[in-house]
């Protein structure tokens, strides 16, 4: 019997005094910690310690723009600018120096009576008017127009202000003297028409030509420069078939045409 209480007594004080001894181990390694906790901590120091502690707010960020680098400024378009104008200096005009005039003698004839005669003044050379004939063949009309001649092609009786001279169509037309063409056009009774101005109050014209011409007004021609060809154009002589209507005038007066050709 004391044996086996023994034993008991010993299984029991044995498992408990296990747990009596780590519980005395982990008081003394709290109070060991605790001073040694106590012995590293500082004491507050009151005057670095602020009164009223807030949580600080956050801090925004901001970020400054990157700036660009300065560009020149440069158009486009460039400017112009207007030259300066320069307007020169007039030069004083000098004064006129007075120029002594020498008498010019002049010799004075005097007639019979001892009266002055004036001589009259030298008169410039004219060169003369070259005339040809524009057409060589028979004048079947003369000039008439200070009386009727009777017209075989219209049947009545009527003024004439040329000569008409039968040729074969065709034939050439010359310019009877030197000049400049007036016009050249397409007359309704005399058909195609040329007028040379001669220049010194002489107009020629020529009538009944063919359509083709060999001038065109504003031509400056000498004598005997082919204008055209014979033809039947005129509607009031075209019973006389091929022929050229000549007629001249003198400062704008109708003048035979016989007597300017000289025949």
């Amino acid at each position: 019997m004391d044996n086996r209480g023994k034993r008991q007594a010993s299984s029991i004080f044995g498992g408990m005094g296990f747990y009596i001894a780590l519980l005395v181990c982990v008081i003394a390694a709290g109070v060991v910690g605790y001073f040694a906790l106590l012995r590293d901590t500082p004491e507050p120091q009151d005057d670095l310690v602020p009164s009223a502690v807030t949580d600080p707010e956050p801090v925004q960020s901001v970020s400054a723009p990157d700036l660009e680098p300065a560009q020149p400024v440069i158009k486009e378009t460039p400017i112009m600018v207007d030259n300066p104008v320069v307007h020169p200096i007039p030069e004083p005009t000098p004064e006129p120096v007075p120029v002594e005039k020498t008498p010019v003698e002049i010799d004075v004839i005097y007639n019979e009576d001892d009266a002055p005669v004036m001589e009259p003044a030298p008169i410039e050379a004219v060169e003369p008017m070259i005339v040809v004939s524009p057409l060589a063949g028979e004048t079947v009309a003369a000039f008439s127009v200070d009386r009727l001649a009777y017209d075989a092609t219209l049947g009545d009786w009527r003024t004439h202000d040329g000569i008409d001279i039968q040729a074969e169509a065709g034939t050439v037309v010359a310019s009877a003297s030197a000049g400049i063409v007036l016009s050249v056009e397409e007359d309704g009774r005399m058909g195609t028409t040329i007028q040379v101005d001669h220049r010194n109050g002489y107009v020629t014209t020529y009538s009944s030509l063919q359509p083709e011409v060999s001038v065109r007004a504003g031509d400056e021609i000498p004598a005997g420069a082919v204008l055209g060809a014979v033809g039947n154009t005129s509607l009031t002589e075209a019973g006389l078939g091929a022929h050229l209507h000549f007629s001249v005038a003198k400062d704008g007066e109708l003048i035979d045409p016989a007597e300017f050709l000289g025949e």
